[in-house]
């Protein structure tokens, strides 16, 4: 085969790639239009947790002169990355089909379907059950002659660094039934080292998470029983050596 017949593949891919992330761009930018007229509207649904709890005559604050027009901006902008997350996945799943078998394809969709709704339900979890318990822990602490105001900036990278760390803990299940799949683990061994694998968790929510207990806590007794939900499904998956039939074209 000649330097050009094997560079021409190589050529098709990279385009094949392009065209995949042109669309999950765009897919991004059009959601990103449409919920630009609400931003403020939006920001308000997110910092509702922290207003509701805050103490009677504080409010939050903005310390920089254009954080009232680009907090709610980039909030947004990432509301439109997460709404379009199933999208995303689409695209990758799409871009990798061709080289994958039956089975394997039979495999990565509803893994796709499901990853979106873990990603999904660790961000709800975060925003209905962790915010309030955490900001109503941080709003009763009072020092004295400390008056309590957040910057809205501040308060935006918060959030979403809690969402992100839910959302993407949520995900255990998957990645055990991915582990288990490929043949990198068994769940007979993930089930002995089940002790080791809850220290993890504790130890992964004080890395992922603000310095406070509550919030750690919150974090890995989720993973502790999203690690059990996905030990369960995992074992009715089992490596394949030998494919059920050829790629398909």
């Amino acid at each position: 085969m000649s330097s050009a017949e094997q560079t021409q593949p190589l050529i098709t891919h990279l385009l094949e790639l392009r065209n995949r992330l042109l669309r999950a761009i765009v897919a991004v930018i059009v959601v990103f239009v449409g919920l630009i007229y609400f931003a403020n509207y939006i920001y308000e649904f997110v910092s509702a947790p922290l207003v509701e709890r805050l103490p009677e005559g504080a409010t939050m604050i903005a310390t920089d002169v254009a954080s009232p027009f680009f907090t709610p901006l980039k909030l947004t902008l990432i509301a439109s990355i997460f709404i379009c997350v199933p999208y995303i996945l689409y695209q990758v799943w799409a871009f990798v089909a061709p080289g994958l078998y039956k089975h394997e394809k039979r495999l990565i969709m509803p893994l796709m379907f499901s990853s979106s709704l873990l990603f999904y339900a660790g961000v709800a979890f975060a925003y209905f059950v962790v915010f309030p318990l955490v900001f109503g822990f941080f709003t009763a602490i009072s020092l004295g002659g400390v008056e309590f105001a957040t910057d809205i900036s501040s308060y935006l990278d918060f959030v979403l660094a809690l969402f992100l760390a839910f959302g993407i803990a949520f995900e255990v299940p998957v990645a055990i039934i991915l582990l288990c799949w490929t043949g990198a683990t068994t769940p007979q061994s993930l089930s002995e080292k089940r002790p080791y694998i809850v220290v993890a968790a504790f130890v992964i929510g004080m890395m992922l998470t603000p310095p406070d207990m509550i919030s750690q806590t919150l974090l890995a007794i989720p993973m502790c029983l999203l690690f059990e939900v996905g030990l369960f499904f995992a074992r009715f998956y089992t490596r394949k050596d030998k494919p059920e039939d050829e790629v398909e074209e």
